[in-house]
């Protein structure tokens, strides 16, 4: 329900989730933006006037993307202090706040435009974590059909390598290493075989494009330094080999590749992170609809398979899932994890009775 209390409380249930994730400095930020602005500008007359459910928007992290940008610029040197934590006094905050809002009012505004396309790298993790159960289930092959594949860096998931407590999948000499934090014992490693990953997003970003990579480091969290390294190592990675990334609806996109002829021995895998939150209710359910079509024509030579990385906000985690055809269509949780996959806990239990007092049920992602 829109109105300026909802809009407000965005931003606390935002400073939750980011004390949750271990990160202090936008916990503070959020909490000071919640009770401490004003429509004294463009910008935050536009936040505390949004007509959209702003938790499902991301309002926050569309906000704070923003911000963001202005310190990477060099923009503000008082905002910087507030990003890098030298200014952590809630007063002192809301005070600098004031001011860059007035300030860069005009640069701020049009980050309010989009949601947010952080196309983490380290959600690879989690999406591996789903895929190898898969494979343990269906056999080795697998091509992958990603939806809101934003630039494409998951799409390199067959490109990076992966240490999860020392078991080790992926390619030796990869670029890339991920290596989550894995609270359980080291996991089943059965022979996987990525074939072919393909992808398409309904705004694709050419990381690329300097502007582009501009925009995606923005959203990466001040606290995390090692994530930018990793982005800017996985955009390398784009512009020196490419992926096959495409623009368009993913409920269109879906239908037609699941139309496409599968080879026999290979299974089909839908994959998406952190995405079903921003579909149309329609463009939703005609996902479903797809997948339930396709996994009854599914059988033992030309398998199916779901993996999803999606948040549970009743759990305050985001949950690993996956589905399988034929034979076990009902979603199956293999693991929970922070949202950028900084920790693994593999199984099916996360933090029971976590939830934000001001999330429901109703907020939970169904897929």
């Amino acid at each position: 329900m829109a109105g300026d209390e909802n809009n407000r409380g965005a931003f606390h249930i935002q400073a939750f989730y980011c004390r949750e994730m271990d990160a202090p400095i936008y916990a503070r930020l959020c909490d000071v933006i919640a009770t401490g602005l004003t429509r004294a500008s463009k910008t935050g007359a536009a936040i505390l006037d949004w007509a959209g459910e702003p938790t499902r928007d991301a309002l926050p992290l569309r906000f704070i993307g923003g911000l963001h940008a202005l310190v990477l610029a060099g923009a503000d040197a008082d905002l910087a202090e507030v990003f890098s934590g030298m200014i952590d006094q809630p007063a002192a905050i809301e005070t600098v706040l004031a001011r860059v809002l007035i300030d860069h009012d005009d640069a701020l505004l049009p980050w309010l435009d989009g949601p947010p396309q952080t196309n983490e790298p380290g959600r690879s993790a989690a999406l591996m974590t789903g895929l190898l159960a898969v494979a343990g289930r269906l056999g080795p092959k697998v091509e992958i059909i990603e939806i809101g594949s934003s630039g494409g860096l998951n799409l390199l998931i067959d490109r990076y390598r992966f240490d999860f407590a020392g078991a080790m999948v992926g390619p030796e000499g990869a670029p890339v290493t991920i290596t989550p934090e894995w609270r359980g014992a080291p996991p089943a490693t059965p022979p996987l075989d990525i074939v072919s990953t393909r992808g398409c997003d309904i705004r694709v970003l050419d990381v690329t494009d300097k502007a582009v990579e501009a925009r995606l480091l923005a959203y990466v969290w001040a606290e995390r330094p090692e994530r930018v390294a990793r982005l800017k190592t996985a955009i390398a990675m784009v512009s020196e080999s490419g992926v096959a990334l495409e623009q368009a609806d993913a409920a269109d996109w879906l239908e037609a590749q699941l139309a496409r002829p599968q080879p026999p021995g290979v299974t089909r895998a839908l994959l998406h992170s952190v995405v079903w939150q921003y579909l149309p209710e329609a463009t939703a359910q005609r996902i479903r609809e797809a997948m339930a079509a396709a996994g009854a024509r599914a059988d033992a030579t030309r398998p199916l398979a779901w993996v999803a990385m999606e948040p549970d906000r009743a759990m305050a985690d985001m949950i690993v899932s996956i589905r399988t055809w034929p034979g076990a269509p009902d979603r199956e949780v293999v693991a929970t994890c922070h949202a950028h996959a900084a920790w693994i806990n593999p199984g099916s239990v996360g933090k029971s009775g976590s939830g934000h007092p001001l999330v429901d049920g109703a907020a939970q992602i169904i897929l």
